[in-house]
């Protein structure tokens, strides 16, 4: 999640010096029908145009992890947060938003990451990886050494 955090910042951020544009225009820009809210369609077809592919599932949890109100949809002021990463955001909506992410990347039934559901979210995300990659990453941030990342896990890796 935060690696497409960091590429939907680093691109826009390369489309603002390159065109000297500032993030209101950005936001008129990828605001194709022009409702004042940017969907993750939008955001999708902004980044073909821009010369980057992002996959649905990316552009999802990008619209995902700044949509405060709940409407599927990107408002200029949750665009801006997007942008500028979420230094901004209250704890309570930054723990909520984690565990957004946290629960995309569990099974069903499950409460926490294992690496087979690690490895199916990452295919879906476009990266191909083995379950021992899955493994290596995931012992990386677990703490209690179960194999597994809970909730508490995964949010210091956010952090």
């Amino acid at each position: 999640m935060k690696n497409t955090q960091r590429q939907l910042s680093s691109s826009f951020m390369k489309f603002l010096e390159d065109k000297n544009r500032d993030l209101e225009a950005v936001f008129a820009y990828m605001d194709a029908n022009r409702d004042g809210r940017i969907s993750a369609e939008e955001l999708k077809k902004s980044f073909k145009t821009l010369g980057e592919q992002i996959s649905d599932e990316e552009a999802e949890a990008a619209v995902k992890l700044s949509d405060i109100d709940g409407d599927g949809m990107l408002d200029f002021h949750e665009f801006a947060q997007l942008i500028k990463g979420n230094d901004e955001f209250t704890e309570e909506e930054k723990k909520r938003k984690i565990m957004e992410a946290f629960r995309m990347y569990i099974a069903d039934g499950e409460d926490c990451i294992t690496p087979e559901s690690l490895k199916m979210m990452l295919m879906k995300l476009g990266e191909s990886r083995t379950t021992d990659d899955c493994k290596v990453m995931i012992q990386a941030f677990d703490n209690n050494a179960d194999g597994v990342l809970s909730f508490d896990e995964f949010a210091l890796m956010m952090l």
